[in-house]
């Protein structure tokens, strides 16, 4: 997109006031979106970002400049912004580029510019039509939402490193809402990848959305969850939503600094139980949060957090590993190049145990199983945790009862990893947008079944909770 050459020349300039470090970030992105609501396509979007950040590091401060004309002159008019916010004498840097080897490589079968939007759109149509026919009655609304990215990045910095990189991403979501009488319940199912159309070859358009739809209707034969202290078991189906949000962020480097973690001051420490081992892998072929490279030209690896119980490790940006003298782990990461990157998860997982996740069900007497998790809230500094549960079950006697609805989860991440009491064999994963200072980049969680001691449940004997559409 930009000229090697050109490049250069924005580095030398960016670093002329004096800056320890300096990169730029050249992005092209090309999305597609299509929306279905009321049985019809309402929308469908596409557009072509094209534009670079510049940024320079002197000590503990950032300048960051972008711009959408990528003309030498434009480019160069950016760097001189940047270049200002530096303090002291020019230092020497490397301007005899190095292309960077990623230490791993995805294929993309079939690229979403070879498929026509027509064939797109047939397939919304598909998933809206096969989430109605679930049943016609009582299937009162669907929203089907597809996407899919085309971004090409190029990196340069001061160190002489030099990287090309394309990411492909395509994901489908499907929301149904169900009544019957004065009760209103919604289902939702996503599935997303690192990949190209191929995805559906796997994940079909109808199985989704019917997955959404039954889900909606056995939500209105629930009964409402009790509330209280209780053995919780997570289900693998459920995916690492509060892996992610209780832990993953307290393991962000540039929150361990600020003091804005609970985990700060507490590497090689025990701060879960032995069978717990938590890890973050941007590596792992087609997950929707995996990448050939951060946003900062640094090879993805895979990071060990938690290592049965001990804390490891977090994940950093180049600016939070020079401030530990030490190199990024590959996680600085940016929404476009109108962002900054900062510390960010990729596909952030707890290991799969040794048990068998049957046993696990079989060895707790009373308490709720959890098999899909719905939004929350977290606060970083504690721990501390609110999360809705979208499907429920109460277990009775070792066995599984019936399905309740609007229980909640409450607890401290930490705390909760403290009390895992048996870990099963099994992984299940699930897709999202995490938003963090502003800017949201795509993620993947995962946890096997995992039978936690004790949480507090919330119930809705009481009361019973509106439909909520969650906009795609």
């Amino acid at each position: 997109m930009v000229e090697k050459q050109v490049l250069k020349e924005v580095i030398d300039t960016a670093v002329s006031g004096g800056g320890d470090f300096a990169d730029i970030f050249v992005e092209e992105r090309i999305n597609v979106g299509i929306g279905c609501e009321a049985g019809k396509i309402e929308r469908v979007l596409s557009g072509v970002e094209v534009g670079a950040g510049i940024r320079v590091l002197s000590g503990d401060s950032t300048a960051y400049a972008y711009t959408n004309d990528l003309s030498r002159e434009g480019l160069l008019e950016a760097a001189k912004i940047v270049s200002h916010a530096a303090a002291g004498g020019k230092k020497e840097v490397n301007l005899d580029f190095t292309r960077v080897k990623p230490l791993v490589d995805f294929k993309f079968e079939e690229r979403p510019e070879d498929v026509s939007t027509e064939r797109k759109a047939a397939l919304v149509e598909a998933a809206d039509k096969a989430a109605r026919a679930v049943d016609q009655n009582r299937i009162k609304q669907v929203m089907v939402g597809y996407g899919d990215v085309v971004q090409k990045v190029t990196i340069a910095n001061s160190n002489g490193d030099y990287v090309e990189d394309e990411r492909i991403r395509t994901r489908l979501m499907v929301q149904a809402i169900a009544s019957a009488g004065s009760i209103m319940q919604t289902g939702y199912e996503a599935v997303g990848s690192l990949c190209g159309f191929e995805l559906f070859k796997s994940n079909p358009p109808e199985v989704v959305a019917e997955a959404a739809a039954r889900r909606a209707l056995e939500m209105l034969e629930a009964k409402p969850a009790p509330t209280g202290k209780m053995p919780v078991v997570m289900a693998s189906e459920a995916g690492g939503t509060m892996v992610h949000e209780a832990c993953g962020h307290g393991l962000e480097a540039d929150l361990v600094q600020k003091n804005l973690s609970v985990y700060a001051g507490k590497k090689g420490q025990v701060v879960a139980a032995k069978e717990v081992s938590v890890y973050d892998d941007a590596t792992i072929d087609n997950r929707y949060g995996s990448y050939r490279f951060d946003d900062e030209g640094v090879p993805a690896r895979k990071v060990c957090l938690i290592e049965n119980g001990v804390l490891t490790d977090f994940m950093y940006d180049r600016l939070t590993a020079v401030k530990e003298n030490r190199q990024s782990n590959g996680h600085g990461r940016r929404e476009s190049y109108q962002h900054k990157p900062v510390p960010r998860m990729g596909n952030t997982c707890i290991a799969p145990g040794k048990t068998d996740p049957e046993k696990i069900i079989k060895d707790t007497q009373n308490g709720l199983l959890v098999k899909k998790m719905g939004g929350g809230q977290v606060n970083t500094t504690t721990g501390d945790f609110v999360f809705d549960v979208a499907e429920g079950y109460l277990i009775k006697d070792g066995q599984i009862g019936p399905l309740v609805r609007g229980a909640t989860l409450t607890g401290n991440g930490p705390e909760v990893l403290r009390i895992v009491e048996m870990v099963g064999s099994d992984l299940g994963f699930t897709i999202g947008t995490c938003g963090k200072d502003g800017q949201g980049v795509p993620v993947s969680d995962a946890q096997p079944t995992m039978a936690i001691k004790q949480l507090i449940v919330g119930g809705t004997a009481k009361s019973e909770p509106n439909a909520r559409i969650r906009r795609i």
